[in-house]
């Protein structure tokens, strides 16, 4: 049943990719007319998140934001598709790097990087940075039940070099290159939802005291690996620049525990409040608070 699903959506995946973009992004209204307006889809959890995140805020000024939330997570989903076919003189356009020196500093200590980003802007094309690094370029991400999918998401994201290993591999994948002295730079998108346990780490995160995740800055230190932050900025439909700043850098076993995770979690905060209508917010964030 998983494969005739795949079979049957595929070739529409694909003539999607192949549109011009102009006509690509008048599918895109279409589809954000069915996500939004029939299907409704997740608009209680968005509302509340909203109410929870952005507090300060008139519930017409909420509305706003979320109605151009949606415009932008269908933009965001079709982009993806886009992957497929797009050429590297398209993307190299349409997703820039601002400071790469900045990067390529870091790469010159000569060890292994951890980078952090965040679930904003557009997280799908971070993977054209692989063709600007001399590291072994390794995305981590959250394995998808439907395999053929699973499939097709794993070849859209390595388009451009990466390696994408799932969350649970992560850290066997990190053990093996690290005793093969292979220099990596692993992506992590750290600011979604943490499974709720004993060991959580509560932190502060848009005014709200919740559960989050530490793992990347947990392998960083067990395995002396820098820390870099990816901030990416819409600069308008399509069009996409990133930026770099240190969060860590030489002993970094020595930093006081969750610091950089902290750190972390502040600089995605302040990318939300810059243009909030450009993060995920269809993810149950704040499920768990104090």
């Amino acid at each position: 049943m998983q494969f005739l699903v795949f079979v049957i959506i595929y070739p529409l995946l694909w003539i999607i990719s192949i549109l011009p973009f102009r006509l690509f992004y008048f599918f895109s209204d279409f589809v954000y007319l069915i996500v939004y307006r029939l299907i409704g889809y997740r608009k209680k959890t968005v509302r509340k998140n909203l109410e929870i995140a952005l507090p300060h805020l008139s519930a017409k000024e909420r509305l706003a934001i979320e109605k151009k939330s949606y415009q932008h997570l269908c933009d965001m989903f079709l982009e993806m598709i886009k992957t497929l076919t797009i050429s590297e003189k398209e993307m190299d356009k349409r997703f820039t790097f601002k400071n790469l020196e900045v990067y390529q500093e870091l790469e010159s200590k000569g060890k292994s990087i951890t980078l952090m980003a965040s679930h904003y802007a557009s997280y799908e094309w971070v993977i054209s940075m692989n063709k600007y690094v001399n590291f072994k370029g390794v995305g981590i991400y959250k394995k998808i039940a439907n395999s053929h999918f699973d499939k097709l998401v794993r070849d859209i994201r390595s388009k451009f070099g990466a390696e994408l290993v799932t969350t649970k591999e992560t850290k066997a994948t990190i053990l093996k290159n690290h005793k093969q002295n292979t220099l990596c730079v692993y992506g992590f998108a750290s600011d979604q939802t943490p499974r709720l346990n004993k060991r959580n780490h509560w932190g502060n995160f848009m005014g709200i005291t919740t559960p989050v995740h530490v793992g990347a800055e947990a392998l960083a230190k067990e395995f002396d690996m820098n820390v870099i932050f990816l901030k990416v900025k819409k600069l308008k439909r399509g069009y996409y620049e990133a930026s770099f700043e240190v969060l860590a850098e030489g002993n970094t076993a020595s930093i006081p525990d969750y610091e950089i995770t902290e750190t972390y979690i502040k600089k995605v905060e302040q990318q939300i409040m810059e243009a909030p209508e450009y993060y995920l917010w269809t993810h149950k964030r704040w499920k768990h608070r104090k």
